[in-house]
Parts: structure tokens; sequence; C-alpha cells
């Protein structure tokens, strides 16, 4: 990152003026942004193989929480896989038991058939030790003994082009997976191949994303539900549409079904031209160095993965500046130095932080950050604020407590609002974007929405950042009441979706024996 030099400005004020600039979007931005969302989502429903590639779920129902029945999940997505058992109790609560198994690196680049088997092994290790269900039914002569079939769901965090509710094409392992022999193969098949050589009675019904589970386990909760959506390490959305607006799927028998379904947007690859994302020279460092320039553009944007090391090219950039340094007195620590050193756990601590006990407006009130700062000019309890982040930058950050001012506590405080806003505001476009598109919104001051009037809008929600990062969710509904106005903002009921990945690939699998009975 190359330092910022300031004596192209004014002074030091106009440089924490100009970054303020950058990352501030205004409504018109917004609605520029949220308009370009809605031509991407048009052609990603009508036309294969773009960025942001709208895949079919094939989930044609979403439950009501009055389902009842005793399902498996499977969830595969990294260094370990889970099994789980799912009882739904029919009245929006369940039972869920759940086991995690290592997966190792011989077996990620192995043969795939080796995978498969270890997938299968560890359900049926979960049946035989962990399962609260009896699977086999008792009868008086042994030998007669029946196993009736046990019905899983699969979340399988890896792309596939999804053909049906339980099939899906592998288009590429993610994550450090290379197994051989399983790129082209249809991933359901795949494991159902597994259970059938080892005579297991288990039969996978049902293939899934974890953004179509967060939408079918809070509709499961919540008793409704129109979108899916995690707002964590990465981002991506899934949300109830209108067959007949995929216009990808003409010709096939679910266009001829008709009906709804569940898309999976795959929003983090909007507008990856950058057309109208509020692109930073932070944000080109953060893309020209990440593992796939140019693409998931919106994901580096608004993620967790994403939000520290941002932070951190601002941080950096304000310590080289020159002819003076405007951070730390110039110096750095090895933490700050390292490309991804810095969490976005440690904006959340300084917002934690700095949000204190004390809403007055006393307790906000700072100098500009280009003067000086004089501790006796302080409010007390700005005072204790800023010595509570310069204890946050000690722990995170590796500094010595004398080497941190409350000045440079001000300024990092600063620089994470800034990068988390932004973060916030943005997600408010992918969610104003669904409810346009599904006709429950309208952009505001154009004419009122055709669905959904006076009705609650169900949208479950997953990942760290809109659980735990201090007022993410309120700055989000702030820029929803920007776009679609205050009305529909108010209607729109935001609820974590608890465990999507496995309650929602158990409900999958029961909205598949429905569909098929």
């Amino acid at each position: 990152m190359a330092s910022l030099p300031v004596t192209q400005y004014e002074g030091p004020q106009a440089v924490f003026d100009l970054i303020q600039r950058q990352f501030t979007l205004d409504q018109d931005s917004l609605v520029e942004i949220t308009k370009a969302f809605l031509r991407e989502f048009k052609v990603g429903l009508e036309n294969y193989g773009h960025p942001m590639a709208m895949i079919p779920s094939f989930v044609t129902a979403v439950p009501d929480g009055t389902e009842t029945g005793t399902f498996l999940a499977l969830d595969l997505g990294g260094t370990n896989l889970r099994v789980c058992e799912v009882v739904l109790h029919g009245n929006k609560t369940f039972s869920l038991v759940q086991q995690k198994y290592r997966v190792s690196d011989a077996l990620k680049t192995g043969e795939a058939t080796a995978l498969f088997d270890y997938l299968a092994d560890s359900v049926d290790a979960f049946l035989t030790t962990h399962a609260t269900t009896d699977y086999v039914t008792p009868t008086e002569d042994e030998s007669l003994k029946e196993q009736p079939t046990v019905h899983l769901g699969l979340t399988f965090s890896f792309p596939v082009e999804q053909t049906a509710l339980d099939s899906g094409k592998i288009l590429t392992w993610t994550k450090g997976f290379a197994a051989k022999n399983a790129i082209g193969h249809d991933v359901v098949q795949l494991l159902q191949d597994a259970f059938n050589r080892k005579r297991m009675p288990v039969k996978c019904v049902a293939l899934v994303n974890d953004t179509v589970g967060a939408l079918l386990s809070r509709a499961y909760q919540a008793g409704h539900c129109i979108s899916g959506a995690i707002f964590g390490t990465g981002t991506n959305g899934a949300y109830l549409e209108q067959v007949s607006n995929i216009k990808k799927l003409a010709g096939s028998h679910a266009a001829a079904k008709g009906g709804e379904m569940v898309i999976n947007t795959e929003w983090g690859a909007f507008n990856n031209s950058r057309t109208h994302l509020p692109t930073t020279p932070y944000d080109n460092a953060i893309d020209r160095l990440s593992i796939n320039p140019r693409f998931q553009a919106f994901e580096k944007f608004i993620s967790g993965m994403y939000l520290g090391e941002i932070t951190r090219n601002v941080l950096v950039a304000l310590i080289d500046a020159t002819p003076k340094s405007l951070l730390f007195e110039g110096k750095s620590t090895p933490v700050l130095n390292k490309h991804y050193g810095l969490d976005t756990s440690f904006m959340s601590a300084t917002e934690e932080a700095w949000i204190g006990t004390d809403e007055s407006q006393e307790a906000f009130s700072l100098p500009p950050l280009g003067s000086e700062f004089r501790r006796e000019s302080l409010s007390p309890v700005v005072v204790k604020k800023l010595d509570d982040i310069r204890q946050v930058i000690v722990k995170f950050l590796g500094f010595r407590e004398e080497d941190v001012s409350l000045k440079d506590a001000a300024i990092v405080r600063w620089a994470s609002a800034l990068v988390a806003r932004r973060a916030a505001l943005l997600s408010g476009t992918a969610v104003a974007t669904v409810l346009i598109q599904t006709e429950r919104a309208t952009l505001r001051g154009e004419g009122q929405p055709k669905k959904g009037l006076n009705e609650r809008i169900g949208f479950g929600v997953d990942g760290s950042l809109v659980e735990h990062y201090p007022n993410f969710g309120r700055i989000l509904r702030e820029s929803l009441r920007h776009l679609v106005g205050e009305e529909v903002e108010q209607r729109v009921d935001i609820g974590l979706a608890k465990d999507g990945s496995g309650v929602g690939a158990a409900l999958a699998a029961l909205m598949a024996l429905k569909t098929n009975s």
C-alpha cells in the first residue's frame, strides 16, 4: 500500500476528510447500486454462465413450522464434516444431536471414492453411537429385522451445478480439497454409491447450499420466510422466486410445473466489473493481492474475511503518511505489517469499547482527527472509552501501551467504523434487491409494492457480522429505509436462522419427500 503524501493537502485533516469521502455512501449511490443489483438478478435468471449465477435449488416449498419427523443432515464444507440428527417437533421447535469428524489432507486430495466412503463411515458411526432414534424396526425374528430408509439432506459448500433437488454436478473443489475423479460427477450419486457399497439404509434425497438452508431453517422457526442470507466470513443470499421468472429453465419439467422455487443468488459475485461499487485504493489492494482478482467483488466489500484487511490497509497508509506520520508516530507491529494480520474481531472490539454504556451526546464528542487531542480537554467518559480502545489495540496489535495515544485510539476506531458502516449499508442493498425483485417493495418513491402489503416479510440470516458486530443490523436497516421506505422496512422481520447448514439440510430432505409424495 502506497504512503499518503500529506504534502499534497492543506494539512492532516484533509487526509482524514478524503478517506471519509472515499468510504461514504450517499442515498443516490445506494439507489444506483440496487438498480445494478436488479439488472444482474435478471441476467442470471435468464441465462447460465454469469458471475452472479442465480442457481435454481429445485426447492419448491418452504416449511411453516408444523412439520414433524426425524432426518439426518451431512454438512461438508472444510476441515471438518458434521453429521446431525434433527427431530422436528411440529411447533416451530426442533432437537439437534450432532458430531464432527475430521477430514484428513489425504482424504481431501485422494480418490473421490475414499472421501465419500469416509463420509458414509462417519454417518454409520453417528447412527451407531450418537443417534437418539432406533433406526432398526424390532421384530421377534432376528432374521426378519427391517431397516427402514433413513432420509438425509446434504449441505455441500463447494461449487455445483444443481439439476434437481437431489442432483448436482461438482464444478470445482475449493478450500484445500482436490479429490480425484469427482469434478463433473453428481455429488449426491457419489455419496449414495458409498452408502450402497456399505449396504446402509440411508438415502440422500436433498442437496442444498447453506443460504438455502438458512431460508428453510428460519421459515420453520418463524412460520414464514422468503429469503436466507449469510453475512459472515463470506456472503451470499437465497430467496423464493416465481418459476416463471427463471427463464433459463424454459422447457424443463420445473418450468412446466410453475409455482415458486428457491434461488441461490451467489451475490458475492455482484458487480465484478466494479462499475457501481464504491472502490477505493484500499479495495484495489485487497483485490490485486487476493487469490481471485476481479472476482467476488461484492464479497470483498462486505464480508468478515476482508473487512479487517481493508482496515489494516487504511491504518498502514496513515502510519506511512509523509512528511509526518498520522498514526502511532510512524511505528508499526508484526501484526499490522502482516497480510491479513488484522481480524474483523479487532474492529468489533473497538466498536464495543466506543459504544460503552453511556449513550449521551457528550459520550461521543471528539475534536477533529487532524487536531490535537488533550486528555484534560476531553470529557471523562470519552477518555474512558478511548482508554478502553487503547487496551484493545495493545491486546490485538501488539503495541506497548505507552506507544498508543488517545488520538491513535480515536483514529483506529474511526477507520474501523468507516469500513464496517460501508459494509452494512451495502448489505442493505442486497436485502432491498430481494424485496424489490419479489414485488414486496419498490425503490423509494416509485409506487406501491404489489405483494405482501401489511404482512411481515421474513428474512433468515446467519454469520458473525450480522450476529455479533455492533450496530451492523441497525445500519443495514438504515440502508433499507433509504431504499424501500420506512413502512416496508419496519415489516421486514430479520431473524437468526439457527444452524441453517444442519437443520436446513434436514428440512430440505423433508421438503423433498413432501414434493415427491
